[in-house]
């Protein structure tokens, strides 16, 4: 017992993520036919948490000089570009490296070396975060990605990289009055994707999303499917391995970007609530972590990986409802993929490194947590 104390790491949160890995195993197993998918998940499953463990043991104190976090992007930055040279055509974008039997994204692990520039230059800033200044000089730390990406092109992981910087601009203390300027921005810089970035199928699923309905056997088809399979769900689901829409192959790409609509088909509304129970478990451990940090910089960096899982979370449920245009985001944790999962555990090994040196929680900090109660 003093052993497992003495490693720091918040079991709370450890044992919260197990549930989601088990449902999106179970949910892209094929039961009795060739299990693919779901040995991939197992192997990757195995590593990812192997590296959370390596992680935790170390001090990541060293994060705190510039010269680390910005070699870290720029070695990102490289590995984006590189892509453009000797990257492999998946799905219509050039987002991929072939190693041997494995393929690896780097837009996911560019996710953390962009919460980490942006928490170190916050950090450093944070009293004079409301000079407009440093939400442009921020925004350009996010615009080299966004940029490498989205002329791939993966619009998904170009949005995921504009919400992260906005995100961490909100919470790092931006002026209100700056907030009607950033979005000014997003218009700006998405009337420019429009007009000479997007392909036709991107601003087809954007129109889809606009109207869901007008084009259900083209660009929409996807979402309807994925609305079919959670209504069918109902309450407590048709069990698992008998989703008609998955299993019968209706449900496009349900091991990866409508693993939830494929979940929720077998599961029902009873198994949604537990989904949406254990990923709040995971976030409010993050949180938690943000408020005992030791310094502003630790602290900014729980609260960019808050919102990381968060805008995953919510767009790929978004999309899977129909509410959000299809973009290939993955769900945390449930969704088939080694590079999404590496990343996310990686986060949270970081996390549990900066906890080894995390002040004592205050009483008072405790009871009051998330209570609201003086």
């Amino acid at each position: 017992m003093h052993f497992l104390k003495s490693l720091k790491i918040d079991w709370i949160l450890f044992f919260a993520t197990i549930p989601l890995l088990f449902a999106g195993v179970v949910t892209m197993s094929a039961f009795g036919g060739k299990d693919a998918f779901a040995e991939r998940q197992l192997m990757w499953i195995a590593i990812s948490i192997t590296v959370f463990f390596v992680l935790s043991f170390v001090d990541f104190r060293f994060l705190r000089r510039t010269s680390v976090v910005v070699s870290l992007f720029l070695a990102g930055c490289f590995l984006l570009f590189a892509l453009f040279l000797i990257g492999n055509v998946a799905k219509g974008a050039k987002s991929w490296f072939s190693l041997g039997g494995a393929a690896f994204q780097p837009a996911d692990p560019m996710k953390l070396a962009l919460i980490l520039v942006l928490t170190k230059y916050f950090s450093r800033r944070h009293i004079e975060i409301a000079n407009i200044r440093h939400i442009i000089i921020s925004g350009i730390y996010a615009f080299i990605p966004f940029a490498l990406v989205a002329i791939q092109p993966d619009f998904g992981s170009a949005i995921m990289y504009f919400l992260i910087w906005f995100g961490m601009v909100f919470v790092s203390g931006i002026s209100k009055k700056h907030i009607f300027a950033v979005f000014a921005i997003g218009l700006v810089s998405f009337g420019c994707l429009w007009n000479f970035v997007f392909h036709e199928y991107q601003k087809e699923r954007i129109m889809t999303f606009v109207h869901p309905l007008a084009n259900i056997q083209g660009a929409g088809y996807n979402a309807f499917q994925a609305t079919i399979a959670i209504g069918s769900g109902e309450l407590f689901g048709r069990g698992v391995g008998f989703g008609t829409q998955s299993r019968l192959n209706f449900l496009p790409e349900y091991q990866t970007d409508f693993i939830f609509a494929a979940f929720a088909e077998e599961w029902g509304f009873a198994g949604i609530v537990l989904v949406f129970l254990f990923f709040g478990i995971v976030i409010w451990r993050i949180l938690r972590a943000a408020l005992l940090a030791e310094t502003n910089f630790e602290s900014l960096f729980a609260l960019g990986l808050a919102i990381f899982f968060v805008v995953h979370f919510c767009i790929n449920i978004g999309m899977n409802i129909g509410l959000l245009p299809v973009t290939g985001t993955p769900l945390p944790f449930m969704s088939y993929g080694g590079s999404h999962l590496l990343t996310e555990f990686t986060g949270l090994g970081i996390l549990m490194g900066m906890r080894r040196y995390f002040r004592a929680a205050h009483r008072d900090d405790l009871r009051h947590e998330f209570l609201g109660v003086e």
